[in-house]
């Protein structure tokens, strides 16, 4: 059954045999929503649109001006057409009326013989509401139907098939940057169609986001050469959209669920045991093209740790689309709530920082959730190597970035391993020296004598070194006169000696002052008694 009826339809109904359309003969495909009877002047909020609309004419009593207002408000208001009761009240239609609806393709239609609008308003609203429950019955059916295929569809191309060969229209599915027609086009149809699909709305175009995992994954429009779309248009548009995001997801799935059945491999990689060729031979396997350029290791873990197994595949699945689309292919290890991904940079090595960059705050500022919750993120991303056979090193500088991150103050001022500098070096002393006892045997005095009188000798000086040494720039950033700047800093001058701002020295002051933060942070800083500084 077709899901819409035209004024043309209605034409070949009860009490129309004796009509004549005078004027809009080629709006007669128009579509029919309504009916109503209309005998006053003002219309055009009356009105929803798609209404054929029967009246005798005694609104306007052969007032032309009048006719033409009432035939303009129709037409602005997308009535559907007009029917008129002619002899009664209207005896003739002027040309201009007749020019008006050509023009627009409103199609005007004079019953020649007196009829019972009554009988037609019953009939045609019983034909209407029958329509829509028939609409609703073929819905659910197409549903069921789609859903049944579901379960034996090997290919995303069967759906396509399917709401094609159902609506008789053309389908459109972008698809991971690629555009699938069904039916197939011709080049110069293809490029018809991208202009449509680029220009502004069009009754003949209907179109879906396909979200996949809080993402805009695909997209999936139809369109018609012939006719505007229609309500079951849309509803089966959705429906059908509905149907690719659950297929795709399950594809998703399971390709998330063989890869994770490869982790061992993936194991022995990162810990260095693969040689190049096991490497090369693995990748052919799995890319369809390998570019890759040089590698990196992304630790990640998930907080709060309250996610089930199938969480945790969703959101590899997700981390692997974002970072897919930034130049990268990805392979994940899962150990509980630590996911270790391997991304392979297939573009240039000079913008591998900035796409990462971009893919993180992607996922940061996304709605996606894991159950109620959005995952808290805590990550860290080792050296980059150009080596495939030197993973494993991109791996243990992932894991140092991660410990350094929680003895850091600000742990997300940078996830990567390349760009924590001092911290890399600090981190490297602690773990071979006293840390502690060289950083007291500079910064002990400034230490003591804030704990003893409760001052901010320890701000000042962290502030003054970054302004280096701008007293003016100082002050502003502490919010303190100059004359308390003066005091601090010949306080400064008289615990760390006049030379604290001399090159050399200031280079182990700022070393040191990020070491106590070091510490500090990560709890390790020993207590130390005042009394004997």
């Amino acid at each position: 059954m077709k899901s819409y009826i035209m004024v043309k339809d209605l034409l070949q109904r009860k009490h129309f045999e004796a009509i004549e359309v005078i004027a809009g003969i080629e709006g007669l495909d128009r579509l029919v929503k309504w009916v109503h009877v209309v005998e006053v002047i003002n219309i055009r909020n009356l009105l929803n649109g798609h209404e054929l609309i029967l009246s005798t004419g005694v609104a306007w009593k052969e007032n032309k001006e009048l006719f033409i207002s009432i035939v303009e408000q129709l037409i602005e208001a997308e009535a559907a057409g007009l029917c008129i009761e002619f002899g009664t009240y209207t005896s003739m239609i002027p040309q201009e009326i007749i020019d008006i609806a050509n023009r627009t393709h409103f199609p005007i239609i004079l019953f020649h013989k007196e009829v019972p609008f009554v009988e037609i308003t019953q009939d045609i609203h019983t034909l209407l509401i029958n329509h829509q429950y028939q609409i609703i019955s073929d819905l659910e059916a197409y549903s069921q139907a789609l859903n049944k295929k579901l379960l034996t569809m090997k290919h995303f191309v069967e759906i396509l098939t399917f709401i094609q060969q159902y609506l008789k229209i053309q389908v459109v599915f972008i698809h991971q940057k690629e555009v699938h027609f069904t039916p197939k086009v011709t080049e110069h149809e293809r490029k018809a169609i991208h202009t449509l699909l680029n220009s502004s709305n069009s009754p003949k175009l209907a179109r879906v986001p396909i979200p996949l995992l809080w993402d805009h994954y695909s997209e999936l429009a139809i369109l018609s050469s012939d006719r505007a779309l229609t309500e079951f248009d849309h509803l089966i548009l959705d429906r059908t959209a509905t149907a690719l995001a659950q297929f795709l997801l399950r594809e998703l799935y399971v390709e998330e669920k063989r890869r994770a059945d490869e982790a061992e491999w993936l194991a022995r990689w990162i810990e260095g045991e693969h040689d190049l060729e096991s490497i090369e031979e693995y990748l052919a396997f799995h890319l369809s093209t390998n570019q890759a350029k040089g590698a990196i290791v992304c630790h990640c873990k998930l907080e709060p740790q309250e996610y089930s197994n199938l969480d945790i595949t969703y959101f590899i699945i997700y981390f692997r689309t974002i970072f897919e689309q930034q130049g990268f292919s990805v392979f994940a290890i899962e150990k509980r709530y630590t996911i270790i991904f391997i991304l392979l940079n297939n573009r240039s090595f000079s913008t591998w920082i900035h796409r990462m960059k971009e893919g993180i705050k992607k996922i940061a500022e996304s709605d996606f959730k894991l159950g109620n919750n959005k995952p808290k993120l805590v990550m860290g991303i080792g050296k980059y190597v150009e080596s495939l056979t030197n993973v494993h090193i991109s791996y243990q500088t992932s894991i140092e970035t991660m410990q350094i991150q929680k003895k850091r103050f600000h742990p997300c001022e940078s996830y990567f391993y390349d760009e924590l500098h001092i911290f890399r070096l600090i981190s490297l002393l602690h773990r071979h020296i006293d840390l502690q006892e060289i950083v007291l045997e500079y910064l002990a005095p400034i230490i003591s004598y804030d704990r003893k009188y409760n001052a901010k000798l320890m701000d000042t000086l962290k502030t003054y070194l970054a302004c280096n040494g701008s007293k003016q720039e100082t002050a502003k950033r502490l919010y303190i006169v100059r004359q308390t700047l003066y005091h601090r800093i010949q306080k400064l001058e008289k615990l760390l000696g006049s030379d604290f701002m001399d090159h050399e020295k200031r280079l182990a002051i700022e070393f040191m002052i990020h070491a106590y933060d070091f510490l500090v942070s990560s709890k390790q800083m020993k207590p130390i008694e005042v009394e004997s500084i």
